[in-house]
């Protein structure tokens, strides 16, 4: 392989940030390619509600008709406190209405959206997908980067987007550090059905070990309801969940819900995963950037983590385009710089929002209690602090990304303004 030219990019890894990076990119006129091995075989069982201005990003990328109707709206948003202590919060209920819009986001399953952008990709002239087991070095130099993967073929592009998560090889070849932590907590995930209507209501239980998390899916074509499941226990407890059979799972899922979704029918196949963070020192040099879990990674609160690689990829885009209008390339130093400046506000308040929520969970001290149950209260009963409390949960405050702002309609390689 050869690079392209000027406006070469290649984007290492083909998981969703990877993908819409990849599709943005080639939106604003770059000629892209993808780097991964393209395997669907180990099922992710996941689920991303996306929110605000991701859903709009999908949408611009032609990728959210295929997607529409795998998906579940979000009409609201439900947080009890189940912590069990001697101060319990109210129930606080988020609705979209009360924030002047129609639905927070959408819920989806991951392998359906990988899927759908992976069909727009191909569809996409700008945008080569290249398999590989794997990228085997990347060197970066002033005049770009060289790329080698496990069969020996090599390339060059002017710029490198790591995709390629929180072992990320990009970030390493740039040179990069990153902060490390873990939590004493381990998520159980899969997907269930129920015969209560979730009324398209996302619903977290701030339980001590961790949040318990239902969120809307589309009802089976048999009948009745379906929500995907994020139970977050202690790395024991959450063992001791996958040595149960579906009936036994099923019995102690439904006492852990107290009847708030009726009956609990079937439970498809569990995975479960620990749970840390992550967050690079910047987003990008060396005419590398990073998007998703290779710049930052976040416990399963709030639906942050894709959501903020979707910024992440719109954003980038933005860059690359002021670039090219100004006739630099899209592994200037410039260009990365204005990336990272339009991200790391974003990033670390998410990131520091999050830890602090995780890990108030964790403590069971009664001024803790007090101060979760106040701050609970004020929410549910202030109009103006629940509407500010819905804002920033579904993105930061400011100017959307061009690709994030509804219906963006321009050709391929162009953006509207």
């Amino acid at each position: 392989m050869q690079s392209t030219g000027p406006h070469d990019v290649t984007v290492i890894g083909a998981g969703p940030a990877g993908l819409v990076a990849a599709l943005a990119l080639a939106r604003v006129g770059a000629t892209v390619t993808i780097a991964a091995p393209f395997d669907q075989s180990h099922t992710d069982r996941r689920t991303t509600a996306v929110l605000g201005g991701g859903l709009d990003l999908l949408k611009n990328l032609g990728v959210w008709t295929a997607c529409d109707a795998a998906s579940a709206p979000l009409r609201a948003i439900r947080i009890i406190d189940d912590g069990g202590g001697l101060i319990r919060a109210p129930e606080v209920l988020f609705r979209s209405e009360d924030a002047g819009l129609t639905q927070f986001g959408a819920n989806i399953p991951n392998t359906v959206l990988v899927a759908a952008l992976l069909d727009v990709a191909r569809a996409t002239a700008a945008v080569t997908l290249h398999a590989t087991k794997a990228v085997a070095a990347i060197v970066p130099s002033a005049e770009g980067v060289a790329i080698t993967d496990a069969d020996g073929n090599t390339w060059s592009s002017s710029l490198v987007v790591g995709a390629d998560g929180r072992a990320s090889i990009s970030r390493a070849a740039a040179g990069i550090d990153v902060r490390r932590w873990s939590y004493p907590q381990t998520a159980v995930v899969a997907a269930f059905t129920h015969t209560r209507n979730h009324d398209g209501i996302s619903t977290e239980f701030h339980r001590t070990p961790g949040p318990l998390t239902t969120v809307p899916l589309p009802s089976p074509a048999g009948g009745g309801y379906a929500s995907s499941l994020v139970w977050v226990e202690t790395p024991s407890e959450a063992a001791r969940l996958g040595t149960l059979d579906d009936a036994q799972f099923t019995a102690e899922l439904s006492a852990r819900l107290q009847g708030l979704l009726g009956r609990i029918g079937s439970v498809e196949p569990r995975g479960a995963f620990p749970l840390s963070g992550l967050n690079a020192t910047t987003m990008g040099q060396r005419r590398i950037a990073l998007v998703g879990e290779a710049a930052h990674v976040l416990p399963p609160i709030g639906a942050q983590g894709l959501n903020l690689g979707l910024r992440d990829a719109a954003a980038l885009a933005d860059c690359v385009a002021d670039g090219l209008a100004h006739g630099l390339t899209p592994g200037d130093a410039s260009v990365l710089a204005a990336y990272h400046a339009a991200r790391a506000t974003d990033v670390r308040s998410r990131t520091f929002a999050v830890d602090a929520l995780n890990r108030s969970l964790l403590v069971d001290l009664f001024p803790v209690q007090i101060a979760r149950g106040l701050g609970l209260h004020l929410t549910a009963n202030i109009a103006g602090l629940k509407r500010l409390a819905m804002r920033q949960g579904l993105e930061p405050a400011g100017e959307r990304p061009r690709l994030m702002q509804p219906m963006v309609d321009a050709p391929a390689g162009m953006i509207a303004t």
